[in-house]
């Protein structure tokens, strides 16, 4: 029996508890809670009407609302609030609540506090998806029973009265979950840090700092996972309580995970693994190497090496994530929406072996475009730009041939709708050709996320002739 589990039910059902966002994420919590007597408002700033399927699916249940652009302004009297992971825990509502005796937490604080199995969880600016689904397929090869959530998936606490203590919990967990987490997982992965999401905190340090939580209070038989190559991440080691481990692709480690001879190695003090060959691995980039180097490193001492390598040369990747959509007149189509940063889309087009039309642009987040200008140059044969980014794209590319005097300029097209820039796309490529939509920006301005983005482009592309 999970006695905490017991306990949060007993201390929560004579509770006044608030759940912010009516999403499709906070939904099952809202029925979890609901389903034993818990007395839920439920807020969302959207409008009624953009509610409808959210108050259907909810239809029936004993929950109160508060929406529309006024919707905190009834936030008063409660005792606990769960946090959506993409609200400021600064917000001034949130804290008066807070100072009148309420409790802010979020569905991912309560799962980590409550959760009886094994947590690995993963976080970081770029690859943290593919790398917590290659945890979760490397694990549930292996035996194990496995659970996978976070940022993928249903909310976990929903479903913690069915997790076991014998079995594995995965997550991605994002910067925003991060912000006020205080329970760690016992196997922590951090894949890098870059500039990002510089439009939600208020400074690069304050986002450095929510990664940090993932680890900060773990115990001293607990495992941090780090990327030697990555400046920000590779100091992390002196703030470590447990063991740290090194993975690095650049660097011949005498301890950790390197990449040797084009080998994914596992090296300790007194013995050296070969667990697969790079040219192995199904999906392509050497970003997935490094991702690959990250998974080994956090289930090496609970899996046999064959099972990684047995992923390794099956798993065909996570969709949105330079994903092949279709071969057209000999022209095939990409999507990797996923890439909602200048990092992601250098890691994506380095894939490429001869020069793409790239699509690009979306909403800005505030951090600088000024590294794409080089793999723009070396990797594309024509651009085709849309969203508030696209300038911000074109400037970089221009200033780094005007820094190089490169007088030879590839042809930039700027387009108003999807439908334009995938039409465009097209008519551009010749066969052979690799046409790729990697936006280098978020999604927000035109899409409710980047698998929407994603979706959209593929229907866009499936219905060319």
């Amino acid at each position: 029996m999970n006695n905490k589990l017991e306990q949060f039910k007993k201390d929560v059902i004579n509770k006044k508890v608030a759940v912010m966002g009516i999403g499709i994420s906070n939904i099952p919590l809202i029925k979890y809670l609901v389903n034993f007597g818990v007395d839920v408002t439920a807020f969302d700033k959207s409008p009624e009407e953009k509610l409808t399927d959210a108050f259907n699916e909810l239809k029936g249940l004993p929950v109160k609302y508060s929406v529309g652009p006024d919707y905190l302004s009834e936030l008063n009297g409660f005792d606990l609030i769960f946090r959506t992971p993409g609200m400021r825990p600064d917000l001034p509502e949130l804290v008066q609540a807070v100072e009148n005796g309420a409790e802010l937490t979020s569905e991912m604080e309560v799962f980590l506090k409550l959760c009886p199995a094994q947590v690995f969880a993963v976080t970081g600016s770029d690859g943290k998806t593919t790398t917590t689904t290659l945890i979760y397929k490397i694990l549930t090869e292996e035996g194990y029973n496995c659970w996978l959530g976070g940022n993928i998936g249903t909310p976990l606490l929903s479903k913690i009265d069915d997790v076991a203590e014998t079995d594995k919990v995965v997550l991605e967990l994002s910067s925003f979950q991060l912000m006020t987490i205080r329970d760690c997982p016992s196997v922590a992965v951090i894949t890098n840090i870059t500039p990002n999401h510089l439009d939600v905190h208020k400074s690069l340090q304050e986002y450095i700092d929510a990664k940090k939580n993932i680890f900060i209070n773990q115990k001293e038989n607990d495992k941090l996972v780090l990327n030697y190559d990555n400046e920000i991440t590779r100091s992390f080691n002196y703030e470590a309580r447990g063991e740290h481990v090194y993975f690095s692709r650049l660097k011949n480690l005498d301890v950790g995970v390197v990449y040797q001879d084009g080998k994914i190695i596992v090296k300790k003090e007194n013995s050296s693994t070969e667990i697969v060959e790079g040219d192995k691995i199904k999906i392509p980039g050497v970003h997935n190497i490094e991702n690959y180097m990250a998974a080994t490193a956090a289930t090496i001492d609970y899996v046999r090496p064959e099972t990684i390598a047995k992923v390794a040369a099956t798993f065909n990747g996570v969709e949105h994530r330079i994903e092949l959509v279709r071969e057209l007149n000999g022209v095939k189509f990409y999507n990797s929406s996923i890439d909602s940063s200048p990092s992601r889309t250098i890691a994506a087009l380095k894939t490429f072996k001869n020069k793409v039309i790239l699509i690009a642009g979306g909403k800005d987040k505030g951090i600088p475009y000024d590294s794409i200008g080089e793999i723009i140059d070396e990797k594309v044969k024509c651009l085709l730009l849309i969203g508030a980014t696209a300038s911000r794209i074109e400037e970089a590319y221009k200033n780094y041939l005007q820094q190089r005097d490169i007088e030879d300029e590839i042809k930039i097209i700027h387009c108003d709708s999807y439908e334009e820039v995938v039409q465009k796309a097209y008519e551009e490529a010749k066969p052979g050709d690799c046409v790729i939509l990697s936006p280098a920006s978020t999604s927000f301005d035109m899409f409710k996320n980047f698998e929407h983005r994603g979706n959209v482009f593929k229907e866009l592309v499936n219905k060319l002739k």
